[in-house]
């Protein structure tokens, strides 16, 4: 099965076929990892929440280009990720913490709703996948992965069209159809979640080494950080319409 997550597509293709001595991946190892890669994540996050938006605006930006340098050498190192991913963990918690700055100076108390509705996404995500409500397949994966990749390509493209100081109508608008987007975009990260969930299930019956315990951890946090940051934004076109 694929994923929009390299990282997660990394681990399920080096298992198959292949036997490892020594320990081998366990979810409960890797629920660990992602509960300290959480937490390095927030202690830099409340660090540069601290600092105010005019300090924060250096820190966001420094940890977006680190945290963007320490996910591709995770993704195409990932021996290193014991090392790697916390490093980007640390790094996307400057980012966070800056644009969350940046919101709640706009709309206070934003983010932290924004906290509780992704964690609330996760957790109902992950009863969803394990109810089996809804079927993992190769079909599924397949419908998410086009999704999420002409996500992407539409925010690309709008990214290369601002240089030219062009703006994609509606993408980023506080509107009643830049809420239906959005909308839209924030279910397509939170059902990316039930890929990233199977493919740690696969990479654990496979008998990954533990190591990549801390790479199943990173490639879900990429999906997280993703969600946070569609959720925060979702609210910030539902208050800034319905405020009016």
């Amino acid at each position: 099965m694929r994923t929009k997550n390299p990282a997660l597509n990394r681990l399920n293709r080096r298992t198959p076929g292949q036997v490892y001595s020594g320990e081998v991946m366990t979810v409960n190892g890797t629920i660990n990892k992602i509960g300290l890669l959480l937490l390095m994540a927030s202690a830099t996050a409340l660090f540069t929440w601290s600092r105010g938006i005019q300090q924060s605006w250096s820190l966001m930006i420094f940890g977006l280009v680190a945290g963007l340098i320490f996910a591709l050498i995770t993704i195409f190192k990932s021996e290193w990720a014991k090392v790697t991913a916390p490093l980007y963990a640390l790094s996307e918690g400057l980012f966070l913490g800056g644009i969350s700055a940046y919101y709640n100076h706009m709309m206070p108390g934003v983010p932290f709703q924004a906290v509780l509705i992704t964690f609330g996404i996760l957790f109902a995500m992950l009863f969803v996948y394990r109810s089996g409500i809804i079927k993992v397949n190769n079909s599924f994966a397949k419908g998410v992965v086009a999704a999420t990749g002409g996500i992407f390509l539409v925010y690309l493209s709008t990214w290369i069209l601002g240089f030219f100081g062009i703006s994609v109508p509606f993408l980023h608008e506080a509107s009643p159809i830049g809420i239906g987007i959005s909308l839209f975009i924030v279910v397509i990260a939170a059902l990316n979640l039930l890929l990233d969930f199977k493919l740690i299930d696969e990479g654990v019956d496979q008998g990954a080494p533990a190591n990549f315990e801390w790479y199943a951890a990173f490639g879900l946090m990429i999906t997280l950080v993703w969600l946070y940051i569609e959720v925060l934004r979702l609210l910030w076109m539902i208050y800034s319409v319905f405020d009016d």
